[in-house]
């Protein structure tokens, strides 16, 4: 049955065709990997730190629109809410810094398992409304509860040591860390979406109907798929909280969520790497535009605009199309 989804999703396509994407892609990974390697050296490292995290977030999020079609206005919650107990468990309890951050996506999965049963009973922008409530009631919890600190926030977080053996106060080991969290993340995305789940979450967001009369029960495709991307976008808020050593509301705010929306679309919804270039491209210029006058979100919303009117499949979305079309 899932050969049935893959055909229907999937078109096949020549051997010449198949062996050049995959030595092109190849390329791209290694060509990208030098590049992250080198980042630091370049770069400011909580720079490229932040680029990562944010990446990360953006690629999870694209989990859920991009390959399974559903729209999360609420995902700040799970950012924002691993953040606050990654936070509180390095700084409160002196837990390990990947032990942090596994708790702080264990609760963003647990969260995500609770906001994704009562959301996926509704479809389209009802499904956005109720992520996007139950986002706000996150938002209230952190400015209410007293070990979240207000509007104050988590703040002197300490980073710790890796293990026990790596001092993640030195910048370029705290990258390298960041770094090994994003690919893992991100290979797990991949293999997610090349696996024959992701076949099906494909299936779900073209035609529902058809995947329901081929015999699968969508809503624990999309339960699964919700969870899964509330837990990495669960992992990239834990450790931008130990990029940054704090939590603080803008992490659980409804314009977070927007932001990560901003990202992906503007990268390319529904590429793997178009969430990544989105981010870079979001983080990069609002640092810019923090050094001058201009007002951050209007510049960004007014890129935004004109990219959605002239580049409606995001800057990856239309090099990829662009470069399909040369090779037929």
């Amino acid at each position: 049955m899932t050969s049935k989804i893959s055909s229907a999703v999937l078109p096949a396509a020549a051997p010449h065709t198949a062996d050049r994407d995959r030595g092109t892609r190849i390329a791209l990974i290694l060509l990208g990997l030098g590049v992250a390697v080198a980042a630091p050296f370049l770069l400011y490292p909580v720079f490229v730190m932040k680029v990562l995290c944010f990446a990360l977030f953006a690629c999870a999020f694209n989990l859920l629109i991009g390959f399974a079609g559903l729209l999360s206005f609420g995902h700040a919650a799970f950012f924002g809410g691993a953040a606050y107990v990654t936070a509180h468990a390095a700084k409160v309890w002196g837990l390990e810094p990947a032990l942090s951050i596994l708790l702080g996506t264990a609760s963003a999965a647990l969260m995500g398992l609770v906001f994704g049963a009562l959301a996926i009973r509704r479809q389209g922008i009802y499904f956005a409304m109720i992520t996007l409530a139950l986002s706000q009631m996150v938002f209230f919890l952190a400015l209410q509860l007293p070990f979240t600190g207000g509007e104050d926030g988590i703040q002197g977080v300490p980073r710790g040591r890796l293990f026990g053996l790596f001092d993640l106060n030195q910048p370029l080991v705290m990258y390298y860390f960041v770094l090994a969290v994003f690919l893992a993340g991100f290979a797990l995305i991949w293999r997610t979406v090349h696996s024959p789940f992701g076949q099906v979450l494909k299936a779900i967001r073209e035609n529902e109907p058809r995947a329901v009369s081929l015999g699968y029960r969508t809503e624990r495709y999309k339960l699964l798929a919700f969870v899964l991307s509330a837990s990495l976008a669960g992992l990239a808020g834990g450790t931008k909280a130990l990029v940054f050593q704090l939590a603080s509301l803008t992490d659980v705010t409804w314009q977070m969520s927007g932001e990560v929306v901003l990202m992906t679309l503007l990268g390319g919804m529904g590429t793997l790497l178009g969430p990544v270039v989105g981010a870079g491209f979001v983080v990069a210029l609002g640092n810019y535009l923090a050094a001058t006058s201009l007002p951050v979100p209007v510049v960004i919303g007014a890129i935004f605009v004109v990219c959605v009117l002239l580049f409606r499949r995001g800057i990856v979305g239309e090099i990829a199309h662009h470069l399909r079309r040369r090779s037929t």
